[in-house]
């Protein structure tokens, strides 16, 4: 066990030695920090099948890209660390590892077989309040997705619920919609 001393208003540099000396991926979303394991398995199969989909169909100016992280505005330590994220072209030339949330088209969450409701709904209302205009968050462990969009006042006015096999309908400039049917599900929790 590695001993971390952490000073006031540093909470970001205590989720990068984690994130060093364990492997793990560190977010800080509402000053708590939120560790997962780097996606695998069929957690990562779900970002790839819906990546694929994507990077064919955006505009030029737009790119797909997996593990950016999104600060939040005016706060030096809170970010999250979305399974994809599609920012303009030039992110990938940028030397900052933090996106502007006002650049963020569309992000995306894979719900892990542990997330608990009280954590999703923590994440979901930091992307609201960071202003991202589009999430998505799928989650294998029932089949289920669910579209966030147009965020105001710290929360999403705009929510869709849809099961696994039921396309999720987009708005310009994203694809018109992404197929669910091959996304893959969790084995049943013993």
């Amino acid at each position: 066990m590695t001993a971390i001393t952490v000073r006031p208003g540093r909470l970001r540099d205590v989720a990068e030695e984690i994130e060093r000396s364990t492997g793990l991926r560190v977010q800080i979303i509402g000053g708590t920090l939120m560790m997962s394991p780097t996606p695998r398995g069929k957690h990562a199969g779900t970002v790839q099948v819906l990546r694929d989909q994507l990077i064919p169909k955006l505009p030029r100016d737009l790119r797909v890209y997996e593990n950016s992280s999104i600060c939040m505005p005016d706060d030096e330590d809170d970010y999250a660390t979305p399974d994809l994220v599609i920012l303009p072209k030039n992110w990938g030339d940028d030397d900052e590892w933090l996106a502007d949330p006002g650049d963020v088209v569309f992000a995306m969450e894979v719900i892990s077989t542990s997330e608990r409701f009280s954590g999703i709904a923590a994440k979901t209302d930091w992307y609201a309040a960071a202003g991202v205009a589009t999430l998505l968050t799928a989650d294998p462990r029932d089949g289920t997705w669910t579209l966030h969009t147009r965020p105001r006042g710290g929360a999403y006015q705009g929510v869709l619920h849809g099961k696994y096999g039921e396309p999720v309908p987009l708005a310009a400039p994203l694809p018109a919609e992404l197929r669910t049917d091959e996304l893959p599900l969790y084995a049943p929790r013993r």
